[in-house]
């Protein structure tokens, strides 16, 4: 019970944070920066544009692909080891599915132009890479003790 309190306080966190500074954008915030510039973009595909030509059918795909991973976690018991960094991965992705439904796009404002100029992202991209990142090093350099009967 404690791993879904502590899972569903992660992705309600990580998305509320994510639509409240996507808000900022969407009044009219922006900033130009020497490497980074603060801007509003809408992505129509996944990272760096991929599959934008699906349209409208990517965020059904995605719909599909966060429920899998809600019932692959919850099946495989492993909401209570994983429940905070599995939090941040659902709420970053929720956000960006909202942003679909809602604005057509992911809603991306921090643009990163040192050396190269396409790498768009926002706070839930960040929220995914660090509950997955959270993870690996969990599974590779934490792993859980086997029980020898």
């Amino acid at each position: 019970m404690r791993g879904i309190f502590i899972f569903l306080l992660a992705a309600i966190g990580t998305f509320l944070i994510d639509q409240s500074i996507k808000s900022i954008f969407i009044e009219g915030y922006y900033r130009e920066g020497s490497c980074i510039d603060l801007a509003l973009h809408y992505n129509k595909g996944v990272a760096f544009s991929l599959f934008a030509f699906l349209g409208p059918y990517l965020k059904w795909i995605q719909v599909v692909l966060i429920m899998g991973i809600i019932a692959f976690v919850i099946k495989e018991g492993y909401m209570k080891r994983y429940a905070f960094p599995v939090g941040l991965v659902i709420g970053g992705a929720i956000g960006n599915l909202y942003d679909r439904f809602v604005h057509d796009g992911v809603v991306d404002y921090v643009a990163w132009h040192c050396g190269f100029e396409f790498a768009v992202f926002n706070y839930a991209d960040v929220a995914i890479d660090i509950g997955i990142v959270w993870m690996l090093v969990m599974i590779y350099f934490f792993p859980k003790k086997s029980r020898i009967k």
